[in-house]
């Protein structure tokens, strides 16, 4: 299944089952995709967060319905996943721009309409790409688990960022990277996919291991499985020329390629933490197999 035709199977199953509660693992799993890398691409691709188009699609319906039917208040708030009644009018009220009793009365709504996704042939953009082949390797890691089944959020990554920065981690990290290694002495961002449990992703921030006995209690060393990537070159401050890329990845290169993503670890590989540089030259390393 390509990329394109899986978003729009995971849409169509937010939308048969918008009234219920939603495990975005199993939104993703419609994509053949983990909920981590699913979340981020879309919002990429889309412009707004998964979790921010199943909030928009209920109370686009929501507002229909209250001005369409006698139903209460309450009832529909409940339906649409809200606690409470006052939660779901302060909802309604500063997406539609008007009260419940307003919508009662007449008012004028807005409407968020349901997402097809089609491909779109637009051109002419040069990305600089290559595929390599890798045999089995082993990286050093620090790691956190974020859920599979709830919204993501990038501060969550973000803040993992920041503290690994600030606490001495990328440093230590660094002690591990052998001679010749996989990321040209990168230190870089891992998505690994669900762990056993099937709830959480690890994510890990580490490095190519050289195969040093590891001193710090906190750092685990993972196999990463043989596999061939796409790696794309991405020159520019950041996260705008980052997120320019990952949306030329998915919407450009994916659809006209002979490859396609297949659910393995993927890793970015970061030379420095001087992201704000125009000049900033990293690299996206995506695990591929031929359609």
């Amino acid at each position: 299944m390509n990329w394109i035709s899986g978003i729009q199977k995971a849409v169509d199953y937010v939308e048969a089952h918008i009234t219920e509660e939603l495990d975005f693992s199993e939104i993703a799993k419609q994509a053949y995709s983990s909920s981590f890398h699913f979340q981020r691409v879309f919002s990429i691709l889309c412009g707004f967060t998964l979790g921010d188009y199943i909030r928009m699609r209920r109370l686009s319906l929501a507002g229909s319905e209250l001005a369409a039917t006698d139903t209460r208040i309450l009832d529909i708030a409940v339906k649409y996943g809200y606690d409470t009644q006052a939660s779901f009018s302060r909802a309604l009220t500063r997406f539609h721009g008007v009260t419940p009793s307003q919508i009662r009365s007449g008012a004028n709504l807005k409407s968020f309409s349901r997402l097809s996704v089609k491909l779109i042939l637009n051109g002419g953009n040069m990305m600089d790409y290559r595929i390599e082949t890798k045999d089995a390797f082993k990286i050093i890691c620090k790691k956190i688990s974020v859920s599979c089944k709830k919204e993501l959020t990038t501060a969550e990554i973000s803040d993992f960022w920041r503290q690994c920065g600030t606490d001495g981690t990328i440093s230590a990290l660094c002690k591990y990277i052998p001679e010749n290694n996989a990321f040209d002495g990168c230190i870089v961002g891992a998505s690994f996919g669900k762990d056993a449990s099937d709830t959480n992703f690890p994510y890990g921030i580490g490095a190519h291991y050289n195969g040093a006995t590891v001193t710090e209690k906190d750092f685990t060393v993972e196999e990463i499985p043989a596999h061939t990537y796409a790696v794309f070159r991405c020159v520019g401050a950041m996260p705008e020329a980052f997120n320019k890329l990952y949306q030329q990845i998915y919407s450009e290169f994916f659809p006209a390629s002979e490859y396609q993503p297949c659910g393995g670890t993927d890793f970015e590989a970061y030379p420095s933490a001087d992201v704000s540089d125009p000049g900033y030259t990293c690299e996206i390393w995506v695990a591929v197999e031929k359609k």
